[in-house]
């Protein structure tokens, strides 16, 4: 068992709260100049989700920061152009998730441990994987379908031998995924998609963990080996054996039962700035683990849209809300025409009805609608403070 060093902050839960709300960009003046990539680069992974209610996750990771960039930027901004560099590539981190291009080498050792598990619950014909890289290298990038076919049948999960070919090859790091295509993946060969200086598997495990704690703790401002190991989906082990060389330093957090670790340039100076008011993708990295959540924000969530509809409580898609740096409601949104539908709404007190019909009207905006309506308000009587205060922020 790892002997932790003295810890030599002390904070206070508030304090930790808002250190984390500054590292995930939503306390303080965002980075306009820099932009979608600049989030890329400050979170260190954004997560990709089939799901799309008002946009798709990795969409409304940019938003909920920046406000309403255009869906086509921050498309651009992710993937590979003919007339740029390529800054970003997707990976297993979190989950499926958008990386900055410049950590590509230190996943070598999450591509090692995938060639040390070459069958990877699939089976695949003779000849089929060379024929993969053969093709991608002979007509550039292209799809699971344009290579050959992505499924055996209707069933979502049933791969054919191509499409577990390239995703085998996409794990080993010798194909890259280089933008998406009506939500399909466009593989290109790595050698064309990875800068010459980074496509390199030369770093030993211990320099690439080394490097994903130092940028989880970062990334989250403060956190428990537990919240450290999470972000980029890590063992305790191998958390533990790199932390005390990541950067990061011993912390304790009023009200936390675990040791914690900081990013020293999170304690120099106070978080201090303007809180953003938005609305919060489920897989948004600030509230991604439910137990961080519930630790920092004293709120209970998790996503429904797989829990069968007679059980689930607050939406397919709740959407958490977040407002002078707590988290104040939930809305489960969709989309008809040009209206923004608020299909079931949960407010934390009538303090929360300006806040969360804020949000709501800017959500609406982004994604050109013109009016909002609200159907179900768990608590019956704020739903007219709340239709009320739509009214005036719409007008």
């Amino acid at each position: 068992m790892t002997t932790l060093p003295r810890p030599i902050t002390e904070l206070s839960a508030d304090e930790a709260r808002r250190i984390a709300l500054r590292a995930q960009g939503f306390l303080g003046a965002p980075d306009r100049r820099s932009g979608v990539r600049g989030v890329l680069r400050h979170l260190g992974a954004v997560q990709l989700d089939t799901i799309s209610v008002l946009a798709r996750s990795h969409e409304l990771i940019p938003y909920a920061r920046l406000g309403a960039v255009g869906r086509r930027t921050v498309e651009e901004a992710y993937w590979k152009s003919a007339s740029q560099p390529p800054h970003a590539f997707e990976y297993w981190s979190h989950a499926a998730c958008i990386l900055p291009v410049e950590e590509w080498p230190h996943f070598a050792f999450r591509r090692r441990a995938y060639r040390g598990r070459p069958h990877w619950h699939h089976d695949l014909p003779d000849g089929v994987y060379e024929q993969v890289i053969k093709q991608l290298r002979a007509e550039g990038p292209l799809t699971a379908t344009e290579l050959g076919g992505a499924k055996r049948t209707s069933e979502w999960w049933d791969w054919s031998g191509t499409k577990v070919a390239v995703e085998r090859a996409l794990m080993y790091g010798e194909v890259v995924c280089v933008e998406r295509r009506g939500w399909k993946r466009v593989y290109d060969l790595a050698e064309r998609a990875i800068p010459e200086a980074l496509l390199h598997d030369e770093l030993d495990d211990a320099e690439c963990l080394r490097r994903l704690v130092g940028l989880a703790g970062q990334s989250l401002g403060v956190g428990t080996r537990a919240d450290i190991a999470d972000y980029h989906r890590l063992k305790a082990e191998q958390v533990d054996a790199v932390i005390a060389d990541s950067g990061l330093v011993p912390v304790t957090v009023e009200g936390w039962s675990k040791p914690a670790w900081a990013d020293p340039a999170a304690l120099a100076t106070a978080p201090r700035g303007r809180h953003r008011t938005t609305l919060l993708s489920p897989f948004d990295s600030l509230i991604w683990e439910r137990a961080r959540t519930e630790r920092i924000f004293g709120f209970t969530h998790r996503l429904e849209a797989y829990v069968p509809k007679p059980k689930r409580v607050y939406g397919y898609f709740a959407m958490p809300v977040l407002a002078g740096g707590r988290l104040v409601g939930r809305v489960d949104p969709a989309r008809e025409g040009r209206t923004l539908v608020a299909k079931q709404v949960t407010l934390e007190g009538r303090k929360a009805v300006p806040a969360v019909a804020q949000a709501l009207v800017e959500a609406a905006g982004w994604v050109d609608c013109t009016n909002v309506r609200v159907e179900r308000v768990d608590a019956p009587e704020l739903r007219e403070a709340l239709t009320l205060e739509l009214a005036r922020v719409l007008v």
